[in-house]
This record gives structure tokens, C-alpha cells and sequence, in this order.
């Protein structure tokens, strides 16, 4: 997004309240994310300090300072998740997907595959306790997933197996 674009996604922000978050929103929607340069951008534009709009973005987990992939696969870690097996899931996804588990520079988990074709992340509770461990993806839940399970769900979102 150019300065140019971003005047003019400012300008139909006029009011003050809730500018701040529609602005962020619609550079989240255009680019997948937030870069760091549009925040320098969008601070110098406003007059606002940078630190202000790294706690905006940081704050709300809808948000993302990385790159999201096509696809977002959630691992519930809550207690009954955790208890069950969510771990396991997790190491299992880590390894089929050939990433790395790590947070992100916002302290968020959020690992994206180098093909930008899945995202990684974990969240406390989905509130379905009684199918644990729980993932989902792009919002369609998978309960009692387990690392064998994982091949046939990841399989219906364009994954494929490779021989190392």
C-alpha cells in the first residue's frame, strides 16, 4: 500500500471515534496483515505516536504484525485440551506443516508456513470441552483431533504429504 492509498483510506475515516481501529482494520483487510512500514506511515499521517498504535494492534487478537496464511488452523491449549492431548496435536502440526512452534514479535503464537498457505495459532478455550482436544480451521472445529487425524483434515485444505 502506497502513501496515495493510504491518504485516501484515511480520509474515510473523519470522525474520531473508532477511526483509529477502522483504519487498522482496512490496512489488515488489503494486506493480510499490518506491516511495520504503514504503521510509520499511518503514525507520521496522524500525528499519532507509533507506540500508541502498537498497543491497538497488539491489544486486539484480530489483528497480526505477520503475514496470515490462506488457511488458519487454531489449536484449542485450554485445560481440557491441554489434558487430552492439544500438545501432541500441536508438536504433530509443527512437524507435517515444517514449522517451527514460536510467538511472533507481538507475544502472540502465530507461525505461518514459508508457502503462506497455513497459519498456526493457539487460543485458551473454544468452549467445546466435551470433544477435546479441539482445532480449528478457518473456523470449521475438529474435535478429538488427534496427530493421526491431522494428515485427512489438513488433506481437505490443500495439504499434501511430502517424502522427506
Amino acid at each position: 500500500m502506497d502513501s496515495h492509498v493510504l491518504d485516501t483510506l484515511i480520509a474515510r475515516y473523519e470522525a474520531e471515534e473508532g477511526r483509529l481501529l477502522g483504519i487498522l482494520s482496512e490496512i489488515q483487510e488489503q494486506e493480510g496483515y499490518i506491516p511495520h512500514d504503514l504503521l510509520l506511515m499511518l503514525s507520521e499521517k496522524l500525528g499519532i505516536r507509533l507506540s500508541r498504535l502498537y498497543s491497538l494492534v497488539t491489544f486486539y487478537s484480530f489483528f497480526s504484525l505477520q503475514p496470515i496464511g490462506e488457511h488458519v488452523i487454531t489449536v484449542c491449549m485450554g485445560t481440557a485440551c491441554h489434558v487430552k492431548g492439544a500438545e501432541a496435536v500441536l508438536a504433530a502440526l509443527e512437524q507435517h506443516l515444517g514449522i517451527e512452534a514460536g510467538a511472533t514479535q507481538d507475544g502472540k503464537f502465530s507461525v505461518t508456513t514459508k508457502d503462506n498457505q497455513f497459519t498456526v495459532t493457539i487460543a485458551r478455550c473454544f468452549g467445546a470441552c466435551s470433544i477435546a482436544p479441539v482445532l480449528s480451521v478457518d473456523g470449521n472445529l475438529f474435535g478429538y483431533a488427534t496427530p493421526e487425524n491431522l494428515p485427512a483434515i489438513l488433506a481437505g485444505y490443500g495439504w499434501r504429504e511430502h517424502a522427506d
